[in-house]
């Protein structure tokens, strides 16, 4: 064979190679957008590149396949939803003090299924894996109870703390089983 044919089977070889690492980068990409949702678009303008932003997501998900999630148990269930009412009832005569037993209350959940309730930034990071619609909520919530501790968030932004924290908080209380993870 003549050396411009083996040349062309090169290119083509190499121009094949090129286009299906594309099309498995684009395809992870997209399964990240889906899974993550809203994080994808935060952890994404956090970093310095799609590539670092993609590994910090495949590293969170990696870290909680190592997790043994369990759903609550009816009892438990209903436990929760009693202390949340108790919550809620508070925040009336104490709304500093019902944002921190909100906060306590989601700990104590997330403890329960089998989360590790280390520091905020890892929880809220666990928790995207899973729950990437309202972990958004979650750092709002705690942005807002922490604005409160310097003296910076009012009765409505207390009251907005605790919306956010409700929306975790059912999510966290769903009977299904989060166990189909990685993929």
């Amino acid at each position: 064979m003549d050396a411009w044919v083996w040349i062309l089977i090169v290119v083509v070889v190499l121009v094949a190679i090129a286009v299906a690492a594309w099309a498995f980068r684009s395809r992870r990409t997209t399964e990240l957008k889906e899974r993550f949702g809203p994080e994808y678009d935060r952890v994404a303008s956090g970093a310095s590149n799609k590539r670092e932003a993609e590994a910090e997501l495949r590293e969170r998900e990696q870290r909680r396949s190592d997790f043994d999630i369990r759903p609550l148990d009816p009892d438990a269930r209903e436990r929760y939803r009693e202390q949340w009412e108790a919550v809620q009832a508070r925040f009336v005569d104490d709304p500093a003090g019902a944002v921190t037993e909100a906060d306590v209350l989601i700990q104590g959940v997330m403890r329960e299924r089998g989360y590790p309730v280390e520091d905020f930034e890892t929880r809220s990071a666990d928790l995207s894996v899973d729950h990437p619609d309202v972990v958004e909520n979650y750092r709002a919530a705690h942005g807002i109870a922490t604005a409160h501790a310097r003296g910076n968030a009012g009765t409505e932004e207390l009251r907005q703390a605790v919306k956010h924290y409700r929306s975790l908080f059912e999510e966290l209380l769903e009977a299904r089983d989060t166990q189909e993870v990685t993929r």
